[in-house]
């Protein structure tokens, strides 16, 4: 069977038309501009999971009415530094969007900021809010507690999600340090490509209902869907052998900043659903940091430093058959020059599932 063919589509385009399905959804434009813009720009960085292929989860969560069309954000802390906002079950997007800006500016009148975020959804990749704060010569942090699907280590059942870390820092003449990382060993995509093939996953990657390795990926995924026990593990692998504590205290750190500090839900208290099992709002929680570089010392002088050290590990004798060393974002650096040049590759299940949705709005 041939292989079947990307389609190229611009970036601006694909920007485009998922903003016009989110107007057509009711969101308001400025809103509906944000998240098609965070969608995009995960395809743009290669991270295609987190593109325009969920299009269809946003847009069944606002038909739904799991998803907020016209939420209400409201503040409910503030101090010169911090910030605590509900999210009121609205795109998980543009809240996010305009935490992260808020945090930026409390940074620039005080030197660091924070906010905090709760009642809230999925909100695309971390490292695009991470990235606001380069345009502003500041450090940027984010993290969000996602579904539950990573059990912790020697558990057997699924208390956690992949929780993703991103920060963000700028460099003078080299590519900016992007780190965007998930506290699992692998995303659950992994698993449903293994599914797919029908072929077995490597260990370390998975744990059973009884919480032992398992190379079944199909086992994993039913488990999961039906919480019946096991899941992902966390960054590390099994056990201590490999250190898979240190990916299970991250993972847990990144639910206590996002969930427990904002007031969100935690652990498997994430996506709920009523008695008759339908789901209600996901109720996930964020966190936003930014740091202003020249509260501690020039830029210019910090950035020379950060080109000096980035151009040392890239400098480095290589390994043996390898022929690069890279820096966290680099390679999606230069996907994204690639993608915007060239346009960004869809699979063809994916501009079908567009195609659908663009004939039903």
């Amino acid at each position: 069977m041939a292989e079947e063919k990307p389609t190229l589509v611009r970036a601006d385009a694909l920007r485009q038309f998922c903003e016009d399905v989110f107007v057509s959804l009711g969101v308001e434009r400025g809103d509906a501009h944000i998240t098609a813009d965070v969608l995009v720009a995960a395809d743009l960085r290669g991270v295609d999971s987190h593109g325009v292929a969920r299009l269809k989860r946003y847009v069944d969560g606002l038909k739904d009415g799991v998803m907020k069309v016209h939420p209400r954000a409201k503040t409910l802390v503030e101090m010169p530094a911090t910030i605590t906002i509900d999210a009121d079950g609205g795109l998980g997007q543009p809240v996010s969007y305009r935490a992260m800006r808020t945090a930026l500016d409390k940074a620039a009148n005080v030197g660091a900021g924070f906010a905090a975020v709760r009642n809230s959804n999925h909100y695309g990749i971390a490292g695009y809010y991470a990235m606001m704060a380069l345009e502003r010569d500041m450090i940027g942090v984010c993290t969000t507690n996602s579904d539950v699907l990573v059990v912790p280590t020697f558990g057997r059942k699924a208390l956690l999600g992949t929780n993703p870390i991103a920060v963000a820092v700028p460099c003078g003449r080299e590519t900016a340090f992007v780190l965007d990382m998930a506290t699992s060993t692998v995303p659950r995509g992994k698993i449903e490509v293994y599914d797919r093939l029908g072929k077995p996953m490597p260990e370390g990657w998975a744990t059973d209902e009884t919480g032992r390795n398992v190379t079944d990926a199909t086992r994993v995924l039913k488990n999961l869907n039906t919480r019946a026990g096991g899941g992902l593990l966390p960054l590390g692998g099994e056990g201590e052998l490999l250190s898979g504590y240190k990916g299970y205290g991250l993972a847990l750190l990144v639910d206590i900043l996002s969930a427990v500090l904002s007031g969100a839900a935690y652990s498997d208290l994430v996506y709920p659903k009523n008695a008759e099992g339908k789901p209600l709002p996901a109720n996930l929680g964020h966190f936003f940091g930014a740091f202003r570089i020249d509260a501690f010392r020039p830029v210019d002088e910090f950035k020379r430093d950060m080109d000096d050290l980035v151009s040392r590990l890239k400098g480095a004798e290589k390994a043996e058959g390898a022929t690069r060393i890279y820096i966290a974002g680099e390679k999606e650096h230069e996907k994204t020059l690639e993608r915007q040049a060239q346009g960004i590759p869809l699979h063809p299940k994916v501009v079908a599932a567009l195609t659908q949705i663009g004939s039903e709005q």
